[in-house]
């Protein structure tokens, strides 16, 4: 659940509170409980981009000036989206590893399959310069 809670303590009260919520017990939440069901499990990752994503609907370009904190540190708003969206795709990352280890033979790719880079190349090309 680390990486819910981690969107939500990130982008909850974005520009007004501490990016380390007070009520977050970060070291919890590398714990599976008997109660973490995939259910509940999928219900707080929605919930953490849920959060992220009405923070960006809310942004305004005036705000991307301004500097907010997590754990007290001051960042500018661009750094701390960089930081994020940096720290929440390298889990995605590990993720999705997983995923296509535990699901070998069965996985589908969701970019380019190994060995398959020169069909796409080649697709890529006959289909722009047929436009």
């Amino acid at each position: 659940m680390s990486l819910s809670g981690n969107l939500r303590s990130r982008w909850l009260d974005f520009l007004i509170t501490d990016g380390e919520k007070e009520d977050r017990d970060r070291d919890s939440e590398f714990i599976i409980y008997p109660e973490d069901t995939r259910t509940k499990l999928m219900h707080n990752w929605e919930e953490g981009w849920n959060i992220l994503t009405d923070t960006f609907d809310k942004l305004k370009s005036n705000d991307l000036e301004k500097t907010i904190t997590i754990r007290k540190e001051i960042h500018t708003v661009p750094l701390a989206i960089q930081r994020s969206l940096a720290h929440t795709t390298y889990h995605i990352g590990q993720i999705m590893y997983l995923c296509r280890l535990i699901k070998s033979g069965e996985w589908k790719w969701l970019t380019i399959p190994p060995g398959m880079s020169n069909n796409f190349n080649n697709d890529m090309k006959d289909r722009n310069s047929n436009a």
